[in-house]
Formats: C-alpha cells, structure tokens, sequence
C-alpha cells in the first residue's frame, strides 16, 4: 500500500468515527500535526501509534497490518521507522565505530560496504541499496535542517573499504561537508580506549513536534525507542564519548591527512 492511500483510509476512518485530528490525536498520544503528515502521506506512524489507532477507530488491524508494506524494500525492516525519524529530525547526533555513517557515505563506499557484509546480494538490490542510502543525504542539501554532529571511531578512517581510492574519496567527502559548515565531525582516537559504544553505531535524534528518540544498531538488526530513561542513558554516553574525542579542528586535520596517506598509496601501487 501506498502512503498516500493509508493516510487517505486514516482521514476517512478518523472522519467516520467523529474525531479531529486534535482528538484523534489526544486519544492515542500523538501530536494533530503528525496525525496529519500521515493523512498526507508525508510520514508513516510507529508500530505502537498504528495499534493505538486501531483500538481507537475500531478498525480491526487494518493500520497495523498494512504498516510492514509503506516503502516495503526501501529499507531493510529493522530502519524502516529509523529512516522515517531521520528524514523529520531537528538534530541528528551519530556514533560510527566500523563504517561511515549512512548519511555521509559517498556511492562508491556505500556499494563496496553492501558488496563486504553481503558478497551474494543480487546486482539489481545492489543497486537499489545504493540509490537508497544517497537519498537518504538529500536531507542535508537543506542549509538549516537537520544539525548533524557526528563521532568516528578512528577505525572508521583507518577500515580500507572497497581500496584506497574509494577510501580517499569517502574521506575527503567528509572533510568537504566539514568545511561547508554543513555537518561537524569529531574523530574518536584509538588512544581514547574502552569507552560506552566501543561496539555499537548510535543515532540521537531530536524533534520540535515529539520526544528524542534513539536509534542503536548491530549486525543485521537494530531498534528504535523513545523511552526517555533509555534516551538519556545514550546521550550520557554521548557526551562522554564527545569529551574524550580530539577537537573539531584537529579532527578534520586527521581525516585531510589519512585521506593524503591514502591518495599517496594509490599513486604508488595502482
């Protein structure tokens, strides 16, 4: 089912059943103004706000059970809502510690990252997961939204995907978004040691229309949540990982010169 049609089935059962978006809204602890980017098909609802909707409408599982097929096959299931609260985000706040984030991945690293953790994907799925994960930047072409600060591992630099061609590429990406202002990038150094998300990428992410939400991910899974205790417990973790990492400025003179050592290496033995 198409976005467009499950918002539109929203508004005419939101309708039948005498509710506002402002009631609708109230009864099952969304904001009107969320309600409505559903009924437009600008978002999809969480799993959780697709029951509460059912139970409130008496519409069976019909919100429910045709949530899974909104954008089936953009995303894998486990980011699907990730995705979703990526693209409305006021702030997003992310720790790498074995890849690029999604966000600052050029093609070429994106396609030989999805070729390295998944050797047998079909050429076309290649492809189409390509194309997806450089759409997923198009939301920082906007100049203002979202505030993206990020924190690599300094394995991140130092993991050769795909070559050191595509490794320089990738890295003076990175160092060009930093120097746009678009982006802010801290590299956390080896000599920082253990620290909370020594083995876990994590996504903060901020909202002017709902609460924080935090999204961890391990290999072939992760989850999203919105639970305040769990959200404050990640940002801790954060901040802390933000205090142990070198400074903006030293960080992108680290990124320019890996990038160089890279360039370097490839000139000598293409």
């Amino acid at each position: 089912m198409t976005r467009r049609k499950y918002g539109e089935e929203l508004f005419l059962r939101r309708q039948e059943a005498g509710h506002t978006q402002q009631s609708l809204g109230d009864a099952v602890i969304m904001s009107p103004s969320m309600i409505a980017h559903i009924e437009a098909g600008r978002r999809r609802p969480r799993l959780e706000d697709a029951r509460r909707i059912d139970k409130e409408l008496g519409s069976g599982k019909f919100f429910e059970r045709w949530l899974p097929t909104l954008d089936e096959g953009q995303f894998p299931p486990h980011f699907r809502d990730a995705a979703e609260s990526e693209r409305r985000a006021d702030v997003i706040e992310e720790y790498a510690v074995g890849s690029v984030p999604g966000l600052l991945q050029t093609a070429a690293y994106a396609r030989a990252l999805a070729l390295g953790t998944e050797p047998s994907l079909p050429a076309k799925e290649l492809d189409e997961r390509v194309v997806n994960r450089i759409g997923r930047a198009r939301i920082l072409e906007d100049p203002l939204k979202p505030r993206m600060w990020a924190i690599l591992g300094e394995s991140v630099l130092r993991t050769v995907v795909g070559g050191r061609g595509v490794m320089a590429e990738q890295l003076r990406h990175i160092a060009a978004l930093i120097r746009s202002g678009r982006v802010q990038v801290q590299v956390l150094p080896f000599s920082a040691g253990a620290h909370p998300f020594l083995s876990t990428m994590t996504t903060l992410m901020r909202f002017s229309d709902g609460p924080d939400e935090v999204y961890f991910e391990v290999l072939y899974t992760g989850a999203l949540n919105d639970d305040p205790a769990t959200v404050r417990r990640y940002r801790d973790a954060y901040d802390l990982a933000r205090a142990a990492a070198l400074s903006l400025e030293a960080s992108l003179q680290l990124i320019e010169s890996v990038a160089e050592e890279y360039e370097h290496a490839e000139q000598k033995h293409p």
